[in-house]
């Protein structure tokens, strides 16, 4: 849980986010149990309105900073709280993993 209480502690002080989830699915892939390498990241925030999506995804990058380089993958859902209404408040469940094991 390290890793994901240090994602979780930069975004919240970057982005004040009214919605932060920091998911680990590493359990979703061919890893170690207890494995932090693969996480998804759902974040709403003020911050983002008028900022186009690659740099949503690029400024949350940025402020990871070191915790990056210890993550194999990192998916990002950026949205302001109008485009987060208005799809419901609701995340597409990500893809099985088709590599390492195929499980």
């Amino acid at each position: 849980m390290a890793m994901a209480g240090a994602i979780t502690a930069r975004l919240q002080a970057r982005f004040l986010p009214s919605v932060l989830e920091v998911i680990n699915e590493s359990h979703m892939h061919n890893v170690p149990r207890g494995s932090e390498t693969h996480f998804k990241v759902v974040i709403v925030s003020d911050v983002f309105r008028g900022m186009p999506l690659i740099k949503r995804h690029r400024a949350g990058n940025t402020e990871l900073g070191e915790q990056i380089a210890n993550i194999h993958a990192l998916s990002i859902v950026a949205k302001t709280p109008e485009q987060w209404g208005e799809g419901g408040g609701v995340v597409a469940e990500s893809p099985k993993c088709m590599g390492g094991s195929k499980r």
